[in-house]
């Protein structure tokens, strides 16, 4: 994927919310310098979505059902190190800020902005810049960048994708379906998890899940 020299910037949507989509879909609609090529409501979608559309620029929420934002922008950046990510997002918690930067997102945005701070963030990364909200405190985002994430749990991406799922209250045969992986490999994963994360049972999973920043409210 690459930048167009002389058209418009190619932006894939991932929003889960109808309201929010048709927002930015009208927004970037009077400005000429972007296209949006497509929108996306599931995380594991993604990737597939980026493969078949080739945007120049991903705007993207956290909360995403199937495979969380961090994961995403993890998947996206290993395939893809030019795209331009955006995270635009209602978490305010600075650990997901720190780790969607760190992941490799360019730019992070509240939802709850004004529209000129989203033009502002898609300006700068757009360029390669970074962007962080001006609601959000930039230095304490930077400090946390640097520092390791109390309580830090070595969870692979696979394990934080069934994670997620567990929390949502997906059952074993379900999440398998949904990530193409049998049944026993479920039944792995989580047996990984309750042992790394010292989990009894599916509620005490997705309380780490939401400790971790996989699940948000």
């Amino acid at each position: 994927m690459t930048l167009a020299s002389a058209s418009a910037l190619r932006v894939l949507i991932v929003e889960d919310h109808a309201l929010l989509i048709d927002g930015i879909r009208n927004l970037l609609a009077s400005q000429p310098r972007y296209e949006v090529v497509g929108t996306v409501s599931d995380g594991l979608a993604v990737y597939e979505a980026c493969q078949r559309l080739a945007p120049d620029m991903v705007l993207l929420d956290l909360g995403l059902p199937g495979m969380d934002g961090i994961d995403v922008i993890h998947q996206l950046r290993r395939r893809w190190e030019a795209l331009r990510i955006v995270v635009v997002t209602a978490s305010t918690e600075e650990h997901r800020g720190r780790a969607a930067l760190s992941a490799g997102a360019l730019a992070y945005v509240l939802k709850q902005s004004p529209q000129q701070v989203l033009l502002a963030a898609l300006q700068h990364a757009a360029l390669g810049k970074s962007y962080v909200d001006p609601a959000l405190k930039l230095e304490t985002l930077d400090a946390a960048e640097r520092a390791p994430m109390p309580g830090d749990t070595p969870l692979t991406l696979r394990e934080r994708q069934v994670l997620k799922l567990v929390a949502e209250g997906r059952r074993n045969r379900d999440i398998a379906e949904l990530l193409s992986i049998s049944l026993k490999t479920v039944e792995t994963h989580r047996l990984n998890l309750m042992r790394k994360l010292d989990a009894h049972n599916a509620a005490e999973l997705s309380n780490w899940a939401r400790r971790l920043g996989v699940l948000e409210y």
